[in-house]
């Protein structure tokens, strides 16, 4: 497993929250991701998934990324994934799932 990393900045001024996550997103580590997002109330705010250094992404990435995105539904937000690395975007292509996630640059 490659190192992993979670970093989250708020800008308590934005309608918007980005969390940048590094490393693989899999069964081990993505209810670290989870954890991360719970702390943070997103009452209307986008919530945008910095994924550039994610290096792999099995369905268990997958699975975190729609319970997000209907966590931010449900508060009133939207989720935006950026960055998303060509084995994260194969996933999602596969899956049928890519249309669910608005892209950010």
């Amino acid at each position: 497993m490659n190192a992993f990393d979670v970093d989250v900045a708020l800008r308590p001024d934005s309608a918007a929250v980005t969390v940048t996550v590094r490393g693989e997103l899999d069964l081990a580590t993505c209810p670290r991701v989870v954890r991360a997002t719970e702390t943070i109330p997103l009452e209307g705010r986008t919530l945008t998934l910095e994924l550039s250094a994610v290096t792999f992404m099995d369905p268990s990435g997958l699975n975190m990324l729609l319970g997000l995105r209907e966590r931010a539904r449900a508060e009133g937000g939207a989720l935006y994934l950026a960055g998303v690395p060509d084995q994260a975007r194969t996933v999602l292509d596969l899956t049928g799932t890519g249309d669910l996630f608005p892209l950010r640059p």
